[in-house]
């Protein structure tokens, strides 16, 4: 899938393309949907957890038309995301 970086709403200089694209690229990248109470009727979006390549810990939230992603945030995982994350890794093990 494409990525659609035009207009983003957020800054690509604190999260780079590059490194969000490689996030979504991790073997042991979790995806998930959240409860229809949390987003919203109608609203499909999704959140992705996983690494770049140099091992930044990413949080990103997303929807896909199943041709483009489009990042609607991404920034570093808190403490309790990169748990989660740690945690869900350690279960396919």
């Amino acid at each position: 899938m494409e990525f659609d970086w035009l207009d983003a709403p957020f800054d690509l200089h604190t999260v780079t393309p590059k490194e969000i694209e490689e996030s979504f690229e991790d073997p042991f990248g979790l995806r998930l949907l959240p409860d229809v109470e949390i987003a919203g009727e109608g609203h499909a979006r999704y959140f992705n957890l996983g690494h770049s390549v140099g091992g930044r810990a990413l949080f990103s939230i997303f929807w896909t038309d199943g041709k483009s992603i489009r990042c609607i945030l991404s920034r570093d995982m808190t403490p309790e995301e990169s748990s989660f994350f740690d945690r869900k890794k350690q279960e396919l093990n």
